[in-house]
């Protein structure tokens, strides 16, 4: 069975979500997993880089979300293995590996509105106002999330880098 570019990064969007979800309620929950921390770098850097894979012409709004993607999680990296998580490392860590899973859901959110035909006949140009308004109900409640887990950073103390 052969598996074409789209399938896999599809594949590996979902598997960096999932564990995305997994690794943010352990911050809001003060816990800590090495497997489901390091599954997520891992595949939210492969969703982010196999974006680039794709045929384009231009610089598409993708590009964009993807590049900055990769640079918060260059941080998250830095913050981890560079730093150790001293100091307010703990917190850029944990606002970092927030902000990862926003832009893999965000993405989730615009290729629904672009690929599920009910959301698509909402919003067929995506600037339509239900598009605008699931976008920014998602940056709301991920920026309230993103408090929570820095604010929570703090007592986990037992969080290896």
């Amino acid at each position: 069975m052969a598996f074409d570019l789209v399938t896999i990064h599809t594949a590996i969007s979902f598997i960096a979500i999932a564990a995305g979800i997994v690794v943010v309620f352990d911050l809001l929950r003060s816990t800590y997993s090495a497997f489901w921390t390091v599954l997520f770098l891992l595949t939210s850097i492969a969703t982010s880089a196999t974006g680039y894979l794709f045929p384009f012409s231009g610089v598409l709004p993708s590009h964009i979300v993807g590049g900055v993607a990769l640079l918060v999680l260059a941080v998250v990296l830095a913050a981890r293995y560079a730093f150790g998580l001293g100091g307010g490392w703990r917190k850029v860590d944990a606002a970092g590996l927030v902000a990862s899973l926003y832009f893999s859901v965000f993405v989730l959110v615009a290729q629904a509105f672009a690929k599920v035909p009910s959301l698509h006949v909402l919003a067929p140009t995506q600037s339509e106002l239900p598009f605008a308004v699931a976008q920014l109900t998602l940056l709301v409640l991920f920026v309230v999330i993103g408090v929570a887990a820095t604010r929570d950073s703090g007592r986990l103390s037992h969080m290896p880098a």
